[in-house]
């Protein structure tokens, strides 16, 4: 395997690319990543499946996006591609630590938000369909949000419980929950890093980082939302995001319910505990 991804990165870089260092590093519970060194020039290496391609093929595409829009730093894409055995993508390495310092919390908070109002798009969607981790995330264009987010993000993940055997709810009747909770918010679509957990962000020693997207276009309240799911983001990230692009006043009555889908999915990627959070969850929804 490794001696078919030399080979290939070594067509794609135009000279001879030996790898003499290979480090597996930690972090992430779906893909396998290395650090690979040639002893002048070192990549990051994700490694998968042969069927993962798919999944790698888009992400590349979202971190395209991402760095055409001048705002937030990503990984460069240097190759997507497979061996016999496996697929691979390779970015461009930078040591990383966490993002913890109130200053380029501030910095990172600001450039999430220019990404935000950055480009026009009349509708919520995307061009193709994506993966939020290794699930699928349907992203057909619709007009009006609530009923993009109400079937394509929710109705989308209960069914897929379902198919498992797993009901937490009645779907139709709570898909149409949803859609009434949002129905009188009307946001402008905008371009979403769209798994903006603390997880996929990072200090390099030049700039805030952030990786693994599921970019569409939606409410910009969802990024926002997902940073406060897990916590990991310092106070200074949100005053930098707010002096760029404040948050209406009642962001607060969505937040739960954008949440909710990454709830969701983890319980269809992962199960255990996340079920009785969906179902908390789901339960604290229907009674507002």
């Amino acid at each position: 395997m490794w001696q078919a991804i030399s080979q290939q990165l070594s067509d794609t870089l135009l000279f001879e690319y030996q790898i003499k260092e290979k480090v597996r590093l930690s972090g992430g519970d779906i893909s396998e990543s290395y650090m690979i060194n040639d002893g002048e020039q070192r990549y990051f290496v994700k490694i998968n499946d042969r069927d993962f391609l798919a999944k790698f093929e888009v992400e590349a595409e979202n971190l395209h996006l991402l760095r055409e829009t001048s705002t937030l730093f990503v990984p460069e894409v240097v190759l997507v591609g497979k061996t016999k055995t496996h697929s691979f993508l390779i970015l461009n390495y930078l040591p990383t630590k966490p993002l913890e310092d109130p200053k380029n919390s501030y910095k990172f908070g600001q450039r999430l938000a220019q990404l935000h109002l950055w480009g026009e798009q009349k509708e919520f969607g995307f061009d193709t369909d994506n993966y939020i981790g290794s699930t699928l995330q349907p992203n057909q264009w619709h007009k009006k949000w609530n009923v993009f987010f109400a079937e394509q993000r929710i109705g989308w993940q209960l069914q897929l419980l379902k198919e498992k055997g797993i009901t937490l709810v009645d779907i139709d009747d709570f898909i149409d929950v949803v859609k009434q909770r949002l129905a009188h918010h009307t946001p402008e679509p905008s371009l979403l890093h769209g798994d903006l957990w603390n997880g996929n962000v990072a200090l390099t020693p030049f700039d805030p980082i952030c990786f693994d997207p599921a970019c569409y276009w939606g409410d910009r309240e969802c990024d926002i939302a997902m940073t406060e799911l897990f916590g990991g983001f310092l106070p200074e990230f949100y005053q930098g995001y707010e002096s760029v692009a404040p948050l209406p006043s009642d962001y607060a009555e969505r937040k739960d319910i954008y949440n909710l889908y990454h709830i969701l999915n983890h319980c269809n990627l992962f199960g255990g505990h996340y079920l009785e959070q969906a179902q908390s969850m789901i339960k604290e929804i229907i009674s507002y």
